[in-house]
């Protein structure tokens, strides 16, 4: 109509097809709505009835977006298919090798490495023969191992879980040297628990220790009461543990924030039993020495590994410590001399084809080597004086994962006197009647069979950090935010004896969720919601939980 002004025009909209065919996929349909009315004129009449002419401003279409309805894989970024999991199946991209075992082929439900963990290369030949290593070898680490394989005790029964104990997901898990039913933990956000799981109640959250993931804890070996801790924030922090009052022994930003280039992060950290030192290093290479009496840092930083690579694991060999493996993201572990230290003078080192989680000598002896690499590899090494170019054996395991989970790490079990029985949790679903879990491995490394899997039809989360009890016959696990303690299932005519103990859960922490998730990654799902449905329909309809010092307790 004359004098009107031009209608806005509405943006097109193109769909994609749901089909991949070509014909389809050229055919695209566009919605578009026609300007109407006389606006579309190149004037208007003035009131003369003479027809006055104006210029016209060209039209500004809309830009056109697009909604895209086809299938995109997660993994290459191309449409057409989807890959990860559904359920506890993992569907594969076409245009990647398997994701278990990293070779093309077939997939990773059909994996051969998947059921059966087998997959040895033949022990590595000794490299020398009748020399002063060898003489060292035969008299001083070989009568620590036991000529017979024990057999093998896991602990697979479920019996008491605290849920919720940490407000973040936990990260590092220790058990007291001299009281056995004490348990300590370490979250994300910096808090150590301790939990005496004998006496259920009895637990403490110390929540100002550090500002942010607690990655390494270890005790003082002259006071029990004492305990060390690494953490991202930079600092090491000696805490005593009936007070909760921390002691900062060595903060390597001094300067607070300059940004994340030059913030740096404390990850491995272990203590040398003969000298007191405390080693710990850092995200960019280097290594720290701390000496535990009097908790003065000594000399200046060592790199031990390629600059500006994180060091994600330090230990000390049980048998002699001054011999040191490290281990980090340059896809190398070293082994080096504490009485020698300096960069390029490693004894040995041991190649790995992605990042390398952990790596530890084996508990008695020291003579063994068990690392976890990020290629979904377990390596074993037999002997640290044969050829350590390559490994004993290679076990082929899954325990590569995404974002927002603590890295996993195979442990050796410290009471196994053949040295031979590791602990580690799997990042790949398996379907146990229905329901997708996550199990925890037990492997005898030499041979690379599959012991045992623990699982738990109420523990639905992955669970990546594990410790085996260096004393009794109990795992600890951190899955998620919760702690939970393992033993061994009672046997058939110890039943009849004695009633049968039942799962006890402890929810504590469970107040009201932070609205802030930017940096909450994780999963507060801990146990299933049918379990919790259940619990709510006999409180009519409220939830069964408590603070963080009184919690109740379920028997399932």
């Amino acid at each position: 109509m004359p004098g009107s002004s031009n209608p806005r025009r509405r943006p097109r909209v193109i769909v994609d097809s749901l089909e991949d065919s070509p014909s389809s996929s050229s055919s695209e349909d566009e919605v578009e709505e026609e300007q109407g009315g006389d606006a579309s004129e190149a004037g208007e009449m003035n009131l003369s009835g003479r027809k006055e002419e104006h210029p016209v401003a060209p039209s500004k279409k809309a830009p056109a977006f697009t909604i895209n309805l086809k299938k995109v894989c997660k993994v290459c970024k191309e449409k057409g298919h989807q890959a990860g999991f559904q359920g506890a199946t993992y569907i594969d991209c076409p245009k990647k090798p398997c994701f278990l075992c990293k070779k093309p082929g077939h997939t990773t439900m059909s994996c051969p490495h998947r059921v059966v963990l087998e997959h040895g290369i033949v022990p590595a030949p000794r490299r020398n023969k009748l020399t002063l290593l060898d003489y060292v070898f035969e008299r001083e680490f070989k009568p620590h191992i036991s000529k017979i394989k024990p057999k093998f005790v896991v602990p697979d029964k479920l019996e008491h879980v605290l849920v919720r104990f940490h407000s973040r997901r936990v990260t590092s898990l220790e058990f007291h040297p001299t009281l056995s039913s004490v348990l300590l933990s370490g979250d994300k956000k910096g808090q150590i628990g301790i939990w005496n799981y004998d006496k259920l109640h009895e637990r403490t959250l110390y929540d100002s220790i550090h500002s942010c993931i607690v990655n390494n804890m270890k005790f003082d070996t002259r006071n029990n009461g004492l305990l060390y801790t690494s953490s991202s924030d930079g600092t090491i922090s000696c805490t005593d543990l009936e007070t909760g009052i921390p002691v900062l022994l060595m903060d390597v930003n001094p300067n607070g924030w300059n940004g994340p280039a030059t913030w740096r992060m404390l990850y491995g950290m272990d203590t040398n039993l003969d000298k007191g030192l405390v080693l710990v290093a850092d995200n960019f290479g280097y290594l720290y020495l701390l000496d535990g009496r009097t908790k003065v840092k000594m000399g200046e930083p060592i790199l031990i590994h390629k600059k500006g690579s994180k060091v994600v694991g330090l230990h000390c060999n049980p048998a002699q410590p001054d011999l040191l493996l490290s281990c980090g993201n340059d896809h190398f572990g070293h082994i080096w001399d504490a009485r020698r230290l300096d960069n390029g003078s490693s004894l040995a080192s041991l190649a790995h084809g992605r990042v390398v989680n952990s790596a530890y000598f084996s508990p008695h002896s020291g003579s063994k080597i068990l690392t976890t690499s990020q290629d979904n590899r377990i390596r074993v090494w037999d002997s640290i004086f044969g050829n350590l170019d390559s490994p004993s054996r290679e076990i082929v395991h899954s325990h590569d994962f995404n974002r927002h989970l603590t890295p996993f790490r195979a442990e050796w079990d410290p009471k196994d006197p053949s040295e031979s029985l590791a602990v580690i949790g799997r990042y790949i679903s398996e379907n146990f009647n229905g329901v997708a879990l996550h199990p925890i491995d037990f492997i005898d490394t030499s041979t690379g069979q599959l012991v045992a899997e623990v699982v738990d039809t109420d523990l639905t989360t992955i669970s990546p950090v594990n410790k085996l009890h260096p004393r009794d016959d109990i795992l600890a696990t951190g899955s998620s935010r919760s702690v939970l303690i393992w033993r061994p299932e009672r046997k058939d005519e110890d039943r009849e004896q004695l009633p049968e103990r039942m799962k006890e859960f402890i929810i504590c922490n469970s107040g009201k969720k932070s609205s802030k998730r930017m940096f909450d990654d994780d999963s507060d799902d801990d146990f299933s919601s049918k379990r919790k449905n259940s619990q709510q329909k006999k409180n009519g309809g409220k939830s069964n939980s408590a603070g963080p010092r009184k919690g109740k307790t379920v028997k399932a």
